[in-house]
């Protein structure tokens, strides 16, 4: 009887020594083990692995891809523009060991290097380009944020600012410009319009010159075409040859002789 309950003891014990000894990694989790307080390379995972118990120790590692919200930054841009701006970063671990041995806690530090970042390059860009360039400051974040994550085995893929809050009286004011720069485009426009007719018109006059009676058949079809709408005022056309006679000719005065 004795020797039954011993068997059944050292069973339990070894039950509970598997159940403490037995892990499993998902396909996105890498378990970093420290056994003894010193770290045991290389991590263990994904699938089924055994723990010494008591003496190893495991950290879970996520690998997948990290969705960072940057908080919204007050930023002073290079001519002196108060803005407000928010960004997301996108990064994941590729090292898990160095995520849990160089840093105390990887996910802190990426958001507080993440919007000291953004604030300096913010910083030295002037509104125009926070607006225009987007795609090109996002890109000068990412490389900056990557480098300075890249010791602690983090990969930041993507950094891409969401929203820039402008002041209502700079509003204001880039509403006016561009309300001004439509103005002068449609000036510009207006005056090359005029141009071109200036040059159609100076071409059909010389085309008219060639030919007087063309310039009487001209005026004829202006006089149909007012005919066709209707209008209460008729106009009828006189030759200019009636009124040679009234006109002084070349070399004689137009006063009465003494």
């Amino acid at each position: 009887m004795g020797a039954l309950i011993a068997v059944g003891a050292v069973a339990v014990f070894i039950l509970i020594v598997l159940a403490a000894s037995v892990r499993v990694a998902r396909e996105y989790e890498r378990g970093v083990i420290f056994r003894l307080g010193r770290l045991k390379s290389p991590p263990k995972g994904p699938g089924l692995f055994l723990l010494i118990p008591i003496i190893d120790k495991m950290v879970r590692v996520d690998l997948r891809t990290v969705t960072l919200n940057v908080p919204p930054q007050e930023v002073i841009t290079k001519d002196n523009v108060p803005v407000r701006v928010n960004a997301v970063a996108y990064f994941r671990i590729i090292d898990p060991e160095k995520a849990i041995v160089q840093i105390e806690n990887f996910m802190v530090a990426t958001s507080q290097i993440s919007q000291t970042t953004l604030r300096s390059v913010l910083g030295q860009h002037v509104l125009d380009e926070l607006l225009s360039e987007r795609d090109k400051i996002n890109a000068i974040l990412q490389q900056i944020i990557d480098e300075a994550t890249s010791p602690w085995g983090i990969k930041v893929s993507i950094v891409e600012v969401k929203d820039v809050e402008i002041p209502t009286g700079m509003q204001r004011a880039m509403a006016r410009q561009a309300e001004a720069e439509r103005e002068r485009r449609a000036k510009v426009i207006a005056a090359e319009g005029e141009f071109q007719a200036s040059e159609r018109l100076k071409d059909a006059a010389q085309v008219l010159s060639e030919n007087p009676m063309s310039l009487q058949l001209r005026f004829l079809q202006t006089i149909l075409e007012m005919s066709s709408e209707r209008a209460t005022t008729m106009i009828l056309p006189l030759p200019l040859e009636l009124l040679t006679p009234f006109f002084p000719k070349p070399g004689q005065g137009g006063g009465a002789s003494s």
